[in-house]
């Protein structure tokens, strides 16, 4: 499976983005699909998940109530609505996916920038 991610940008303190995570070369339909972000400097963490079925979503405490993932299986995409952005929100988004079982991820996207200015 490859993964796309896109959508990222540059936005204002309080503003809002939505990134879309496409796949290619397989369906995304039973994995569970997560966001990771790397500012410069610092390691990568998880910003996001949400299972196969769409029926369990977690997040990160600095992004609970803010950010929103979401799927479309049919579609083969899952999306990450990022509102009220921070400029510490500012780092290269990643999309992954995984088998249920396992704990790691196992496909990864390339990234996508998204910078908010204050």
């Amino acid at each position: 499976v490859q993964l796309q991610a896109s959508g990222g940008g540059l936005v204002q303190t309080g503003g809002s983005l939505r990134l879309s995570c496409a796949a290619s070369g397989g369906t995304i339909e039973y994995y569970v699909m997560g966001w990771f972000r790397q500012a410069p400097g610092k390691e990568r963490e998880f910003v996001a998940h949400i299972t196969s079925n769409a029926w369990h979503t977690s997040y990160a405490d600095s992004v609970k109530g803010r950010f929103t993932i979401s799927r479309d299986n049919a579609k083969n995409t899952v999306y990450l609505e990022m509102s009220s952005l921070k400029p510490e929100d500012t780092a290269v988004y990643y999309c992954a996916a995984k088998d249920w079982s396992t704990s790691e991820y196992s496909y990864w996207g390339q990234g996508t920038q998204v910078t908010v200015s204050s």
